[in-house]
């Protein structure tokens, strides 16, 4: 059997769907042959892809496995089908927040004057590996413990915590704060790319309610508006300031690493050593 690109997208629309009729409205086609272009595929690779006990399709083990592959794949066919790359190859990097924080936009700067034929094209995704493993960016700036596989990782820095809280609150009207400070508030997490969780506390003194989320203007705005207090980098206050919010050291947390990763074992974009040493010359001279 011979599988084709539409078999990944008709996975691909399901999976981000959840439902066979939503997916078939995106991809403008019938159920019944969504339903069978999905069928072939599992046939074709012997596994079950897709839960469908449920009302709401759920992934497999084998489906999350596969997404990030069939994604890459179609990021890859589309990236060598688009006619600018015939003159040009864009770096992508993507970040799922905060990038390089206040260096960010010198970076791009010099970037643009050192490599005027590479344009430099910085991407927000809210993402683990901001799109890195999906192939939507060539490499990505990514805060926290790395252990998804199959990446290549340099560390640029360490950043301090510093706590997110409530301009009104009491806690902003301390110079600093400790985690044990935070413990009586509600405390708000994003789940998908937030490099904090509750093991950050010692067991006796953790928060007793969470605020899950999706991505950072979420976070924001939970602690914006008094429902919450949060904990980041001190990358955050640099680009997201607010009269509603304020920033304080966390004087009892470790720092954050923030890393600069590629994927291993595909054919890298050839500027990816420029970006490294760029990077490293700006940090350099903070």
């Amino acid at each position: 059997m011979t599988m084709e690109l539409r078999h990944l997208r008709a996975f691909l629309a399901i999976a981000e769907e959840g439902t066979i009729t939503r997916a078939a409205a995106r991809l403008h086609i019938g159920q019944p042959a969504l339903s069978r272009t999905l069928r072939r595929l599992e046939d074709h690779l012997g596994v079950r892809l897709i839960d469908r006990s449920t009302h709401h399709l759920e992934l497999t083990p084998a489906g999350r496995a596969f997404r990030d592959r069939a994604a890459a794949a179609v990021a890859a066919v589309e990236a060598a089908l688009d006619p600018r790359a015939l003159t040009v190859l864009p770096l992508r990097i993507g970040h799922p927040w905060a990038a390089l924080g206040d260096h960010t936009i010198p970076l791009l700067r010099r970037w643009d004057e050192e490599h005027p034929d590479v344009p430099l094209e910085l991407r927000r995704i809210d993402d683990r590996t901001a799109g890195l493993t999906r192939g939507r960016v060539d490499v990505a700036l990514l805060r926290g413990e790395v252990a998804t596989p199959g990446l290549v990782t340099e560390l640029l820095l360490e950043e301090e915590r510093v706590a997110v809280v409530p301009a009104d609150s009491d806690l902003a009207e301390r110079d600093a704060l400790t985690l044990a400070d935070l413990a009586a508030w509600p405390l708000v997490l994003n789940t998908v790319a937030g490099t904090t969780t509750l093991d950050l506390w010692p067991a006796a003194v953790r928060p007793t309610v969470t605020i899950e989320v999706t991505n950072t203007d979420e976070w924001l705005t939970a602690v914006a508006v008094g429902r919450a207090v949060g904990v980041s980098t001190s990358a955050t206050p640099r680009l997201h300031r607010h009269p509603a919010l304020a920033y304080r050291p966390l004087t009892d947390a470790p720092p954050v690493p923030l890393l600069l990763a590629w994927r291993r074992g595909v054919p890298a974009h050839p500027a990816i050593p420029d970006l490294v040493r760029l990077t490293r010359e700006l940090l350099a001279d903070r």
